[in-house]
């Protein structure tokens, strides 16, 4: 193992964070925006594929169950979760619609999607968030520095500073971290 490899990994996810800071008002923002949702008895649905996938299902458990406190659970739902669904929709309309037709079964104009996506470029993402426009819902991407089709398709994106997947993951943990600790602050 290469101790100067991952030293410099661990480096560059430390400069990558200083520059995250800048988007703090842009997260804020957005979290100004869920909890507006939510107080009008709203949701927020999350979608994303393999990586984005699973933080999609880590924020809405965040949402749902608790972030560092105790509190009221609040309606969160990440649409990669039901593999029958997901699979029956890719098999019968293709996988660009999976999470379309479940937003436009469950969503409602109060709600909110977020979709994850490090390229910007998601097909089903884009989809998904085309869909919640179309309902009226408050739509927020969360991908990387690239320009991105999904810039043209949110209310609200939130762009890491990173044009590396991996680099891109690891800050939007922290941006999910984020977006529940105010949430939770906000409502809890």
């Amino acid at each position: 193992m290469s101790i100067e490899k991952i030293e410099s990994r661990f480096r560059e996810t430390a400069r990558n964070y200083e520059r995250l800071a800048a988007s703090a008002a842009a997260v804020g923002q957005v979290a100004d925006v869920l909890c507006g949702c939510l107080r009008a008895g709203g949701k927020v649905l999350f979608c994303g594929n393999g990586g984005s996938a699973a933080d999609a299902q880590h924020f809405a458990s965040e949402l749902t169950g608790r972030f560092l406190r105790d509190r009221r659970p609040l309606p969160a739902l990440a649409l990669v979760c039901n593999a029958a669904t997901v699979t029956s929709i890719a098999n019968d309309y293709g996988y660009e619609a999976t999470f379309e037709r479940q937003v436009r079964a469950i969503g409602r104009p109060e709600d909110a999607l977020i979709g994850i996506s490090t390229s910007g470029n998601s097909p089903n993402v884009l989809a998904a968030l085309r869909a919640a426009r179309d309902l009226g819902m408050v739509t927020v991407a969360l991908t990387g520095e690239r320009v991105g089709a999904v810039d043209e398709v949110s209310d609200y994106c939130l762009k890491v500073p990173s044009a590396q997947t991996p680099r891109i993951q690891e800050m939007h943990v922290a941006v999910g971290h984020m977006l529940c600790e105010l949430i939770e602050e906000a409502l809890g």
